[in-house]
């Protein structure tokens, strides 16, 4: 086999076309600006990429309105699929080596919330 090519590499198109032209499509319609990601975050203090599961490339910016591209939303992207990312974007935290108990996590968190302890309390606050 060394030094022979493979016979459907010497004969035909590794890659459809129609695959190409989208990929190439995709690819020209990449910003193209490095400055993007700073101008963003900087035009949106509400929300960050850790609310799309650390995904830069979606739109996190609206994470607070429709939330398409959020975690657990309508829309989600391909880099989305970091299981601990998108629990932290939940306000969930997991160790690399901790089983994952969603629903046990989510209840902690609910019932240990920061907001309900008397401590987190200024002046005038209310519970």
């Amino acid at each position: 086999m060394a030094g022979t090519v493979p016979e459907f590499y010497e004969n035909e198109n590794v890659v459809d076309e129609d695959f190409q032209q989208q990929l190439n499509e995709e690819i020209a319609s990449t910003p193209a600006d490095p400055e993007e990601l700073l101008e963003r975050l900087d035009e949106n203090h509400e929300t960050s990429p850790a609310d799309s599961g650390g995904d830069v490339d979606a739109r996190w910016e609206d994470s607070d309105s429709t939330g398409e591209e959020a975690v657990a939303g309508s829309q989600p992207t391909p880099d989305q699929s970091d299981i601990e990312a998108n629990a932290h974007a939940l306000g969930i935290d997991f160790q690399d080596n901790q089983p994952i108990d969603l629903v046990e996590k989510m209840e902690k968190r609910d019932r240990d919330r920061w907001e309900l302890n008397e401590e987190s309390k200024e002046e005038g606050d209310m519970i």
